[in-house]
């Protein structure tokens, strides 16, 4: 496969049909969109999660090394009386919508996001930084290669955080090398989500890295 295929438009969508076809077999929630007035399409999941604690999402949905429940449990709420934005409790639950786009100008995707509370208040940039782990706030500080910035969703129009892709091609390039070397294929965009998306508590279950072993050879 040469190199800048890598991050061509094309690519970027076999990628994703690949990486959301596991997600199905796995329950995790990820799924395609198409743009109503283009062509384009974005990648997109949503989870819970309760403010500085247990990520909560829905049945078959984990998260790698951390404790994942129903929602509806972890609220200790029953599931056909799902009022929870009217307890104290959904006051401390997130709702996390994650987007994957294709950004032209710097051939890679791009990890949108957007947080709110149950009740609707969305988290200030503010909010976001403390939900970001202290390792992960260290490394930013030191060299912001994801830096979490505010912009206007390219598809959807609205507000979204955005992890910054201008380093992604630095961080992506030994991993790629890597794979070369060692004769062995790699999802792009699971390798590159293993790696930005914890810093904003998105993390992949470990099967996703086997799902890419398996197919190991099935792109062009």
């Amino acid at each position: 496969m040469e190199e800048d295929e890598f991050f061509g438009e094309k690519t970027f969508q076999h990628y994703c049909a690949e990486f959301i076809k596991h997600s199905q077999q796995i329950g995790d929630g990820w799924e395609w969109r198409m743009s109503k007035d283009c062509s384009d399409g974005y990648m997109c999941k949503t989870h819970f999660k309760i403010k500085n604690g247990t990520v909560v999402s829905h049945p078959g949905t984990s998260g790698h090394g951390q404790t994942c429940l129903p929602l509806e449990e972890a609220l200790e709420l029953p599931s056909d009386d799902f009022e929870v934005t009217e307890t104290a409790a959904a006051s401390e639950v997130i709702k996390y919508e994650y987007h994957v786009l294709y950004s032209c100008s710097y051939q890679v995707p791009v990890l949108y996001f957007r947080a709110s509370f149950l009740d609707g208040r969305p988290l200030t940039l503010k909010d976001i930084w403390e939900e970001v782990h202290e390792c992960y706030k260290t490394r930013l500080l030191q060299g912001p290669w994801d830096t979490i910035t505010q912009q206007e969703h390219p598809i959807l129009g609205q507000p979204f955080f955005v992890l910054h892709p201008c380093k992604t091609n630095e961080f992506m390039t030994p991993v790629l090398k890597n794979s070369q070397k060692i004769n062995r294929s790699i999802n792009y965009i699971t390798s590159w989500l293993s790696i930005v998306g914890p810093v904003v508590g998105l993390n992949l279950p470990l099967s996703y890295a086997k799902a890419t072993s398996q197919d190991e050879g099935n792109v062009d």
